[in-house]
C-alpha cells in the first residue's frame, strides 16, 4: 500500500492536476454509480458481472502471456459493442425511447430519471388516479387477485399476442367487472396505456430468477418477468393476503402502503 502511495504521489508531482482532471474523475465515477444504479437487481447487473469478470481473465490471461487463451478472448471483445447490444437489446431501447422523447416533458422525465430525481413533486394529477386507487384498495380489502400492466410504449409482442382486445376508456366499473372474481377476464393481466384499458387476460412472460422467494404466486413472477423484458410498470393484488405489490425495471417492491401507492399511480397515469 506504501508504495502505491509513493506511486500516486510521485506521478501527481510530475503531471499537475488540473481542475478539469478532477472534473473528469467525478463526472466518469458519477456516471459509473448511475448505470449500477439502474442495473442493480436485475439481469443485465449479473451479465454486466460477467463481462467485467471475462475482461480480468483477459487482463491476466495476457499477462502470462497464454497467446491462445489471449487471442480468443481478444476476438470475443472484438464484437463486444455488438454483444452487449443484442444483450441489453432492451435497456438500450428504453434508453433510445426517453432520449428520442422531443417533448420538453419528455426531456425533464428523462433529465430525473437519469439523475436520480423523483417527479413526485409534479402536481398534475389524473383525473383516473383516485377512481382506480379506490378500485385497488376494494381488490385488497376482498383479497380478489389482480395483475395490471402499465404500458408506456406500443406494440409490444409480449403484450399483444395473448389475451382479450377491450380498448375502453379507463373507468372504476370496467376495473371491477374485469376482476370480478366469476368474471371470464378474471385471470391473466389488464393492460393500461394512455388511460385506455387496452387488453385484459393477457398471458405474461415469467421471471427466470433463480432466487425468488417460494411465497411469490405466478402473479408476481409473471409482472416480475414482463417488467423485465418490456418498457412497463406492473402492479399486483394478492389473492392470499391482500398485499399489494409493484414492479418496475425488474425491481420488485411488496407491500407497499397508500402513499407509495397513489406514487406509483400519478408516475404511470
Amino acid at each position: 500500500m506504501r508504495q502505491i502511495i509513493d506511486f500516486v504521489i510521485f506521478n501527481i508531482g510530475d503531471y499537475p492536476v488540473r481542475i478539469w482532471d478532477i472534473l473528469d474523475i467525478i463526472i466518469v465515477s458519477y456516471l459509473v454509480y448511475r448505470v449500477y444504479k439502474l442495473l442493480r437487481g436485475t439481469i443485465g447487473f449479473t451479465i454486466f458481472i460477467g463481462v467485467l469478470a471475462l475482461s480480468a481473465v483477459w487482463w491476466l490471461v495476457g499477462v502470462l502471456e497464454m497467446k491462445l487463451l489471449t487471442l480468443a478472448l481478444g476476438r470475443f471483445f472484438a464484437y463486444g459493442v455488438l454483444i452487449l447490444i443484442i444483450v441489453f437489446q432492451q435497456e438500450v431501447r428504453r434508453f433510445l425511447l426517453l432520449l428520442g422523447d422531443t417533448t420538453l416533458k419528455g426531456r425533464m422525465n428523462f433529465l430525473n430519471r437519469f439523475f436520480g430525481e423523483s417527479d413526485d413533486d409534479d402536481h398534475e394529477v389524473s383525473p383516473h388516479i383516485s377512481d382506480v386507487f379506490k378500485v385497488i384498495k376494494h381488490l385488497s380489502k376482498t383479497r380478489t387477485g389482480a395483475l395490471i400492466v402499465f404500458d408506456r410504449d406500443t406494440g409490444s409482442s409480449h403484450l399483444n399476442s395473448s389475451g382479450v382486445m377491450i380498448d375502453a376508456a379507463l373507468s372504476a366499473p370496467l376495473l371491477n367487472n374485469i376482476f370480478f372474481k366469476n368474471a371470464p377476464l378474471h385471470d391473466g393481466a389488464l393492460v393500461i396505456n394512455k388511460n385506455r384499458i387496452v387488453r385484459a387476460s393477457v398471458i405474461l412472460p415469467v421471471t427466470n430468477k433463480l432466487d425468488i422467494s417460494n411465497k411469490y404466486g405466478l402473479r408476481h413472477r409473471a409482472a416480475l418477468g414482463v417488467s423485465e423484458i418490456a418498457n412497463v410498470s406492473t402492479l399486483i393484488v394478492s389473492e392470499e393476503t391482500g398485499a399489494i405489490s409493484t414492479t418496475s425495471g425488474g425491481k420488485l417492491r411488496m407491500d407497499i402502503d397508500d402513499t407509495t401507492l397513489k406514487i406509483f399511480l400519478r408516475k404511470n397515469l
